[in-house]
């Protein structure tokens, strides 16, 4: 079983009430074979909500509490909100036994390798989202929409 990024389904949970449909993803979805999440819903965030970047550093810090994640709006502090998504989403990884996830690049819970820099400016830094960073720690590895094609599933 491999755990996905509910959005890359069609799931309208993204931080705007859209999606980031991948036929790809949804094709796993529909064979059987993946669990569709949203750690930013886990974590109690309503949709639509205000983008989020984690400030002052990547994932592994957030989970460190040396940084945190704030809304567009800078004194919104949603750090507790990803720290339980991440959680949550690990549960359910282990619920069904997943040793892989695909999930959304660049978000603040989901990107892989490369995630925005907190400026809300669309410049990017390398690191992980917190979910990324939580489930890389259990040993599941993830993937991205973009980095999908070196999964051979």
């Amino acid at each position: 079983m491999i755990i996905v990024s509910a959005c890359l389904c069609g799931v309208n949970c993204k931080w705007d009430g859209g999606n980031n449909l991948d036929a790809r993803v949804l094709k796993l979805l529909k064979e059987g074979k993946a669990i569709p999440v949203c750690p930013e819903q886990l974590g109690g965030l309503e949709t639509p909500r205000e983008p989020c970047e984690i400030v002052n550093g990547i994932g592994v810090d957030v989970l460190g509490g040396t940084a945190r994640v704030n809304g567009s709006r800078q004194n919104n502090d949603v750090t507790a909100n990803f720290i339980k998504g991440a959680y949550e989403t690990l549960k359910i990884a282990e619920a069904v036994g997943a040793n892989i996830a695909i999930l959304k690049a660049r978000s603040p819970s989901c990107g892989a390798n490369l995630i925005y820099d907190g400026t809300f400016s669309g410049c990017k830094i390398n690191g992980n989202g917190v979910t990324t960073q939580l489930l890389l720690s259990r040993g599941i590895k993830v993937f991205t929409e973009e980095t999908l094609d070196e999964l051979e599933l």
